[in-house]
């Protein structure tokens, strides 16, 4: 993976500063107006930094597998002044025990395609375990549709990725739907995003 620049607020990713208004419009729609929302694979921290702020009324309890981010996200944190923002969690979503047992809301963006596909069944297992009935589980990245590409530059990513990692790649929306229907998700709604990207939202079954 290249370097990721640092400041004195933390690390910077670039594709931040392109994605977080799209982001935030869905995420202001379908979010609960209070609550905890837990924020998975946090990484920098810029995201959760920014959606606090725009968002004062929502609690928001970043996460992230790596313990090395967790300083970063805390960073940001302070940079905001979001008051709104709860310490990181250290979360491994692979992992069957999380450290958070309950949540409003769950937000996981550029995640499951630089992950194992085991991982993102076991994100949907924890938002099955973790969400009350009707809250939102939001997922946002590159997805392919009936098995295929959307777009010609999904296709080159996907094989990007999959020569950093053979584990990784573009899901298939279908194929993650049906499998959040054996946990007793669903999928509301899926929203076309800048770049080719969606804003995927399933709610699980009350």
């Amino acid at each position: 993976m290249p370097e990721t620049p640092r400041s004195a607020a933390g690390l910077r990713y670039p594709a931040t500063q392109r994605n977080r208004d799209p982001i935030l419009a869905v995420l202001a729609r379908v979010l609960p107006r209070a609550g905890v929302v837990l924020e998975i694979a946090s990484g920098s921290g810029e995201h959760a930094a920014y959606f606090a702020t725009h968002l004062p009324g929502i609690a928001w309890q970043p996460s992230d597998r790596e313990p090395a981010l967790l300083s970063s996200i805390v960073a940001h944190a302070a940079a905001s002044g979001a008051a709104n923002i709860l310490p990181p969690a250290l979360l491994d979503a692979g992992s069957a025990d999380w450290p958070i047992a309950r949540a409003d809301a769950m937000v996981a963006i550029n995640m499951i395609h630089v992950a194992p596909w085991g991982d993102c069944l076991a994100l949907l297992r924890g938002g099955a375990r973790t969400l009350p009935a009707r809250a939102p589980l939001f997922l946002y990245g590159p997805f392919k549709r009936a098995g295929r590409h959307t777009a010609a530059s999904n296709e080159a990513f996907d094989r990007s990725l999959r020569a950093q990692d053979a584990r990784w790649g573009v899901r298939d929306l279908d194929e993650i739907a049906e499998a959040a229907e054996i946990d007793g998700l669903y999928l509301d709604e899926a929203v076309e995003m800048p770049a080719n990207n969606l804003g995927v939202v399933f709610r699980r079954r009350g």
